[in-house]
């Protein structure tokens, strides 16, 4: 189907999606920490700055959602379409999206305190998570299997390095699932070095588009799994790994997917503030691919940049269009961007965490409901299932002594 045609039946199906339920009231503000030499902007900001007490807390609400809404057999959400956001989707891809979801509610549970409860659910995500189906691909255009394999493999190399699943019953059967789910990155590598979610120009076997920020979250679990000894290419993440440097622009933006001249100057998608989440998982990532030009002051130019124009981040999400915003800035930027953004923070060095962190809380607090999950693109179940898992997973960066899960 012609992209043209497809980007104006999605618009045209997203005007009349569901009501979700509404915002509750920002969190009262706490003393704003002395940051020194701060802009007008950058001031207000740290006035709401969220503390680690405050953290904890949100973190047990937001848990405690998962715990609540987690299905008999593991899973949360639905598998199927339950948003007329997708209704030009291919079937498959409301499977591959819950698989994707239900691996970053898993990676979540990992990383907070363990209790009997929590064990208990994470062990059930686990089995779900081993025992449905592997993606596959939708159509000629829909690859959206890859966000299945991309966070499912992430939580099989989680899975591996948690002492709670180095056992009998887990071992063989999450390592044969990592490779199952790291076939199919392998299978939908396009050939610039990848990993994207629909078909580029040339319909073929092997996708032939990519973004950058795809790519890179999985990054650091190929370097993970190949440490593991799981039979993973040097190849492949080279490539991948290339690719995501060859995206980073000399003004501290990453293009989208890789083209030969970024988009058009001005309020593209390619400048500093619509990127402001692909600058952290892209520098995070190749951080841990040992890139060594992802210096410390690399990662404060770009957390500086993100906290400078994060409005454009806050006017983009909840918006039910993608890319209808500033800067091309999609209302699912705003989840992820947090979570990568905490986890470029523990890059750098110890003692300039917690300020950052801090700053970083506060946008995560002020978006969370009352039931404690978090939701920034009002579509299907899965994404309040990811959204309230990416939230746990950028919060509990920041806490002391917190387990380096992704």
């Amino acid at each position: 189907m012609n992209r043209t045609i497809r980007a104006l039946a999605f618009a045209l199906a997203v005007t009349a999606a569901p009501a979700f339920a509404q915002e509750p009231a920002p969190p009262a503000p706490v003393p704003a920490p002395d940051l020194g030499k701060l802009g007008a902007a950058q001031a207000a900001q740290a006035n709401l700055a969220v503390g680690v007490d405050e953290a904890r807390t949100r973190v047990v609400k937001a848990v405690g959602w998962l715990l609540a809404n987690q299905h008999p057999d593991g899973s949360w959400g639905a598998g199927a379409m339950d948003s007329v956001q997708f209704t030009n989707f291919s079937v498959e891809t409301y499977f591959a999206f819950q698989y994707a979801a239900n691996s970053l509610g898993f990676l979540a549970l990992l990383a907070v305190d363990a209790t009997p409860e929590r064990d208990a659910a994470a062990t059930k995500a686990l089995e779900w998570l081993l025992t449905a189906r592997v993606a596959k691909r939708g159509s000629d255009w829909d690859v959206d299997c890859s966000w299945a394999a991309l966070y499912g493999f992430q939580a099989m190399v989680a899975a591996a390095s948690d002492p709670r699943f180095q056992t009998e019953a887990h071992w063989e059967r999450v390592a044969k699932r990592g490779q199952e789910l790291y076939t199919l990155l392998e299978q939908n590598q396009e050939p610039l070095g990848g990993w994207g979610y629909y078909e580029g120009p040339v319909v073929s076997q092997r996708p032939t588009w990519s973004t950058s920020f795809a790519t890179a979250c999985v990054i650091p679990s190929l370097v993970k799994a190949r440490g593991l000894e799981w039979k993973v290419d040097a190849a492949v993440l080279e490539r991948a790994v290339k690719y995501v440097e060859r995206c980073k622009l000399p003004g501290g933006a990453c293009m989208y997917d890789l083209r030969p001249i970024p988009r058009r100057p001005g309020e593209s998608i390619d400048n500093v503030k619509g990127s402001l989440g692909r600058m952290q998982v892209s520098n995070w990532a190749l951080r841990r691919a040992g890139r060594a030009q992802v210096t410390d002051e690399v990662l404060r130019e770009a957390l500086a940049s993100f906290f400078e124009h994060h409005q454009f981040l806050d006017v983009a999400r909840m918006r039910p269009v993608p890319h209808e915003a500033y800067y091309a800035n999609a209302a699912y930027f705003y989840m992820f961007a947090h979570c990568y953004a905490a986890q470029a923070i523990n890059e750098l060095p110890e003692a300039e965490r917690p300020e950052w962190h801090r700053r970083l809380r506060a946008h995560l607090a002020k978006i969370q409901w009352e039931d404690g999950s978090s939701l920034d693109f009002p579509n299907m179940s899965c994404m309040q299932t990811a959204g309230t898992a990416f939230s746990i997973l950028a919060f509990q960066a920041g806490l002391p002594g917190a387990k380096a899960i992704l």
